[in-house]
This record gives C-alpha cells, structure tokens and sequence, in this order.
C-alpha cells in the first residue's frame, strides 16, 4: 500500500483583475476521480493545504451539466462527502516528503489565489521532483510550478508541461478577466508547454512529472499513477 500526498488549495475565491472575487476553491473531478481510483486500490491519501484549511469545492463542478449528467453530479458529491480526510487536512508546510510515496496536486482556480505564490507548496514541488517520486499536476493546479522560483529561476524549466490553456480559460468566460494566464505564466517560467483539444484527456509525463491539461485528465492521471506504484 502506497501512501499519497494531495496538495490542494484552500482559497475559497479567486481574485480577479477589477478586484472582485470569483467564487471558486478545487474542481470537484480533479480529487474525486483520483481519489476513488486510487483508495479502491488500498492506497491512502492524505490532504495537506496551505495553513490547514478544510478545503472548498467549486459549487459548478457539481453542476450536473458541467459534471457530465447529474448522476455523475450525485457520485462525485458522494465521494467528497465519504473522504474523511477532507476534514482534518494537514498543512502543506508539516508535510515530510520522505512519509509519501508519490504527490498529486488537483486543480480548480483556487491555486491561481494561493498556491502560485505559496513558498510551502514551492519547496515541496521541487523536493518532489528531485525526489523522482511521482509528481502530478492537474489543470490550474500548475500555478503551483510558479512558487518555485530562486531569483526567477524554476527547477521546472525545461520540462515539457500541459496545464489549463488560454483557450479553456477563455471558453468560461474568465480569460479577459483574468490578472494573468495559467498558459503565459508556464511558457514565461520556461517549461515546454503542450496542449491537446480543449475539454479532452490530454496528459504529458516527463520523468517522473505527470501533469494533465483540465479536468477530464484527472482520471488519466490517476491510472498513470496507479500503475507506477503497481
């Protein structure tokens, strides 16, 4: 049995460029999926978040139109609802490398609010990666990859990368108002940012980095990870 650490948000909102706050935190799909997959394997998981808080899923995930059907909806609810490490998350600060076997950051625009810039969240990427251990990175949850920087350098740079495109952000609605995109900020970090259609799986692994384009690719991930700690 593996024990997996996932990093996740713990803003509840995300601030936009006139300075109103958009409602938001994780993406239902992008803890559920894996989380299922993974704790059906007899694997454990533990939550860690910046501070300790108890993590706040984006309310539209649930929407049975944006979840798939509203069967998909209910099952995805029921999962967050059943995960009783949601409740008692560590902080992402506490978390010992060493005490897991891979890391997997979900997505969401909640890390666009805080991860990004989140020293904590920073060091435990680039640990992960120098680690080897398995690393995986959904949708907006490569904001993360941001915090790493050392005087405007990132262990990152160079790797190929997918993440949450322009053109994503821009199909909701949120790209104009938005203080800076996830696909700019990757490319101007220096990482080999790759991109399928929008809406669809598209995941990228290089080395022991597995990142996923959007929602969909969480449960492409979660079987990428899956079979690695097989």
């Amino acid at each position: 049995m593996a024990t997996l650490l996932f990093a996740m948000t713990g803003a509840a909102y995300w601030t936009l460029r006139d300075g109103t706050r958009h409602a938001t935190g994780y993406w239902a799909e992008e803890f559920a999926a894996p989380y299922r997959t993974l704790a059906a394997a007899g694997h454990r998981v533990v939550v860690a978040t910046p501070g300790g808080a108890i993590p706040t899923v984006d309310m539209m995930s649930l929407r049975p139109d944006l979840a798939g059907d509203a069967r998909t909806a209910l099952d995805l609810e029921n999962v967050i609802r059943s995960a009783e490490e949601m409740r008692r998350p560590i902080q992402i600060r506490d978390a010992r490398l060493a005490d897991y076997d891979a890391v997997y950051f979900p997505g969401g625009h909640g890390p666009m609010e805080d991860l990004w810039n989140d020293a904590d969240a920073g060091r435990l990427l680039t640990a992960a990666l120098a680690s080897g251990k398995p690393l995986a990175v959904v949708c907006h949850a490569p904001a993360a990859l941001l915090a790493t920087r050392i005087h405007g350098v990132s262990p990152f740079a160079g790797y190929r990368v997918t993440g949450f495109t322009n053109d994503e952000e821009n199909a909701v609605g949120l790209g104009p108002k938005a203080r800076w995109l996830l696909e700019d900020a990757l490319n101007d970090l220096g990482v080999h940012f790759t991109r399928g259609e929008i809406w669809k799986p598209y995941t990228v692994v290089d080395r022991n980095l597995y990142t996923g384009q959007n929602p969909a690719s969480a449960a492409v991930l979660a079987q990428r990870l899956l079979a690695v700690l097989s």
